[in-house]
């Protein structure tokens, strides 16, 4: 599942439309931003979510409000203090393209993620092996909420008893049901979504995950009891408020919550463009398995590195494809 491919992001979109019965864009502009003459206010009387929109923050890197740093993953550098760590080998050659900025954070409260001791540790030992575990690397699904704010822009196709959201990401989708069906046969990434109304905000309920999902790069995870409560508002026809409610008692000590903006595109061509990364993360996940290495030694004008691919042992070997 965490590699399926769609025959486009705008197609799979369209049919989704279709099964709901009703076309919320134009015709003559299905593959792009439709304008606010062309699309209708509400629905059914319920407001109209259909667009192209996008977060515009630094959830992607870390949900908790953090200081900016050189990067995701560092070493001790020549003072022992924590400001002054570096980069790790594996992104010092990125400089400053690797570094993470600064943010205050989108956890609301106290602005720290209620973990159990258990969890947090986990949590602290994710991060420090971020390029080994984190599921984006390896383009797997995003999983919900993460889909919601990273970098990349998705599109919202409104009919009267189907939400589809697709994500330019891993060309991943998700279809919110206002009606009743059946439950996925097994966990997934992406959750199973649930959509009812409450005046003219669109409420989510989501379970059914695995327990392999990320929430950002920061190594912050959940378990399969997690369950999600989402709510989508309308504050200017432009604007979502977007809230997430997240209650995991295998994880967490307490329900939390997150909270954000998300902005619609306004470009007048604008369209969602594919971004299959599975490709682009080939040669990391099974370079390793070559009878020969494509690359043992690599250069340029500021260090040479010697290249020497490995691969997990026993059980581990399998662990390192199923997270």
């Amino acid at each position: 599942m965490r590699h399926r491919h769609a025959a486009t992001l705008t197609a799979v979109a369209l049919v989704a439309a279709m099964a709901g019965g009703v076309f919320t864009v134009s015709m003559g502009r299905l593959s792009g931003q439709t304008s606010r003459l062309e699309r209708p206010e509400r629905i059914e009387g319920r407001p109209n979510f259909s667009g192209i929109w996008q977060a515009n923050n630094e959830a992607h890197w870390d949900l908790e409000a953090h200081a900016a740093r050189p990067a995701m993953i560092t070493q001790p550098g020549v003072y022992p203090y924590e400001y002054a760590r570096l980069p790790a080998p594996p992104v010092v050659a990125l400089g400053a393209v690797a570094a993470v900025p600064g943010s205050l954070g989108v956890v609301q409260g106290n602005g720290r993620i209620p973990y159990t001791p258990e969890a947090l540790a986990r949590k602290q030992e994710n991060a420090e092996n971020w390029v080994d575990r984190d599921p984006e690397i390896r383009c797997y699904l995003p999983g919900i909420p993460r889909a919601m704010y990273m970098p990349y822009p998705f599109e919202i196709t409104q009919s009267t008893n189907k939400i589809h959201m697709a994500f330019t990401y891993s060309a991943t989708a998700r279809t919110v049901h206002m009606d009743e069906v059946e439950l996925p046969p097994d966990f997934t990434w992406m959750g199973h979504s649930v959509g009812r109304w409450e005046g003219d905000t669109l409420v989510v309920a989501v379970d059914n995950f695995h327990d392999n999902g990320w929430f950002d790069r920061a190594g912050n995870h959940h378990s399969s009891a997690m369950r999600l409560e989402e709510r989508f508002t309308l504050v200017t026809p432009n604007v979502i408020h977007y809230e997430v409610t997240i209650e995991d008692p295998n994880t967490f000590t307490r329900p939390w919550r997150i909270a954000m903006p998300l902005y619609r595109r306004m470009e007048a061509n604008m369209q969602l463009l594919e971004f299959r990364c599975q490709e682009f993360a080939e040669e990391f996940m099974y370079g390793h398995l070559r009878k020969e290495p494509l690359v043992t030694h690599w250069e340029s004008a500021t260090m040479e590195i010697d290249v020497t691919r490995k691969i997990p042992e026993g059980d581990a070997f399998y662990e390192w494809y199923s997270r």
